[in-house]
């Protein structure tokens, strides 16, 4: 027969044991992950909106982030394949090219130059001088970045083009716009090579 404080010391033991358990495993239940270079399932990484990562350039990783493509989410953005454009035609007018020069942008940029602003005023004039006229402004980019990025990074352009026009007096009534992103662009080019990506487009439209 055990003495009464043997199975005391036991029962203590175990209490010990039990609690010594407890404290190992505490740690181990709280202990948080940390964030990867690559950030979180959220998307909240180092890629940003504005096309510009650590990698540099405007390389963004695909899947950072979605843009919708519908009208209410990209002021009036409309992808190049198939709509509103058939056999010469936009929404009902002819389509006239050739007669107004295309306009260029920097690398990873929707503002108007200088050096260009030359060609929005012939744009300006020529709609003056006729005024059955209305102007389609087509975005393009080059093949850097994603898709979705470059659909939205034409539009911007197109948006530049239209507002630059409406302070030269041209009403947007008169103005349409067309983003084609990087559909078009010529890859695996140098950022200097395909600098003739980098444009907007000027098309006259005539009912």
């Amino acid at each position: 027969m055990m003495p009464p404080h043997s199975g005391i010391m036991n029962k203590t033991a175990r209490t010990f044991l039990t609690l010594l358990l407890a404290v190992c495993l505490l740690p181990a239940c709280t202990r948080k992950q940390a964030p990867s270079q690559y950030g979180n399932q959220t998307g909240t990484g180092n890629s940003g909106l504005n096309g510009t990562s650590d990698y540099g350039g405007d390389y963004i990783p695909e899947g950072s982030f979605d843009l919708s493509l519908d009208d209410s989410a990209n002021g009036g953005l409309i992808a190049r394949e198939g709509n509103g454009i058939e056999n010469g035609m936009y929404e009902g007018f002819t389509m006239v090219e050739g007669v107004l020069p295309s306009v260029y942008f920097d690398f990873d940029s929707s503002s108007v130059a200088a050096s260009e602003r030359a060609k929005l005023q012939q744009a300006a004039d020529y709609l003056q001088q006729n005024s059955g006229y209305h102007i389609l402004i087509e975005g393009h980019c080059d093949w850097y970045g994603t898709s979705e990025y470059n659909l939205a990074l034409g539009d911007r352009r197109a948006s530049s083009i239209s507002d630059y026009l409406g302070t030269l007096g041209i009403t947007p009534l008169r103005v349409e716009k067309l983003s084609k992103g990087s559909l078009e662009a010529t890859s695996g080019l140098s950022k200097s090579q395909s600098s003739q990506d980098r444009r907007a487009d000027l098309i006259l439209l005539k009912k």
